[in-house]
């Protein structure tokens, strides 16, 4: 979230941000967009639809649940969710944080990365927008590569905003 916050307001990224939703006020992502100046709110997937009247996207990240169909209908395409692995592989319901970088290393992968795609009804199944990738090393732990996967979610994250943006 800050990384999207930050490269809009830097003008990287061609839009505003607008408000930061989350589910608990407890969400550390909370206090760094006040620290950014960015309105926030507390919304669960229940009060989503009116939470986002008037945005014109989207962005997921680390939200757990899955979107309500009126919002993704409301929204017509323009929700964009980062994963920490290389979709479709290791995707879906309980595949978040480290449970993803452990199955990744548990797999034999020699690769990972980052993921940001379109949102559907489903977990992880939308559009690919962007993917950057990185080495599994040999003596990774789910902390190490998710360190480097999240260095990734940083640059990904706001060049695909950009690139739909841009799109139109």
């Amino acid at each position: 979230m800050a990384a999207l916050v930050k490269a809009m307001q830097s003008g990287q990224v061609q839009a505003t941000p607008w408000l930061v939703l989350a589910s608990s006020d407890s969400a550390p992502a909370l206090t760094l967009a006040r620290e950014l100046g960015v309105k926030t709110r507390i919304s669960g997937p229940s009060e989503l639809a009116e939470a986002v009247v008037g945005a014109d996207w989207l962005c997921l990240a680390g939200y757990l649940s899955l979107i309500p169909a009126v919002v993704i209908e409301q929204l017509g395409g323009r929700i964009l969710n980062i994963h920490p692995a290389l979709l479709p592989k290791f995707g879906g319901k309980g595949m978040y944080g480290s449970h993803v970088h452990e199955a990744v290393i548990r797999s034999g992968e020699q690769e990972s990365g980052c993921t940001v795609h379109r949102v559907t009804a489903r977990y992880d199944e939308g559009e690919i927008i962007v993917q950057l990738r990185c080495p599994v090393l040999p003596h990774d732990t789910p902390e190490t590569l998710g360190a480097r996967v999240l260095a990734l979610e940083h640059k990904a994250y706001p060049m695909a905003l950009a690139q739909v943006l841009s799109d139109g």
